[in-house]
């Protein structure tokens, strides 16, 4: 029988962006150093209506922060400067017929 191990958060802090959330946790490697990850979570319902929630999870470690940090900061101001801050939040797919 294996014994599993609880994993410490040292830090949290959550984003709420409608539907999805954000988790920003800050936990411990065996080693005693601390790593991020990266929760998505979004609400979603079951074909009866139920909810149910989808998670995606990103592990970032200590060495690649500064690689991370810089590439979503391009890509950050990129999308700001091409599209600008506001939000379309009426787009509605066309029909492919």
């Amino acid at each position: 029988m294996s014994e599993k191990k609880e994993i410490e958060e040292i830090f949290s802090k959550s984003v709420r962006a409608g539907r999805r959330t954000y988790f920003f946790d800050v936990r411990s490697t065996r080693a005693n150093d601390y790593y991020l990850t990266i929760t998505e979570s979004k609400r979603d319902f079951h074909e009866d209506g139920t909810p149910f929630y989808k998670k995606h999870k990103i592990y970032l470690y200590k060495e690649d922060f500064k690689d991370f940090e810089e590439a979503f900061t391009q890509v950050s101001k990129f999308i700001i400067k091409e599209k600008g801050e506001e939000v379309i939040s009426d787009y509605k797919p066309k029909n492919k017929n």
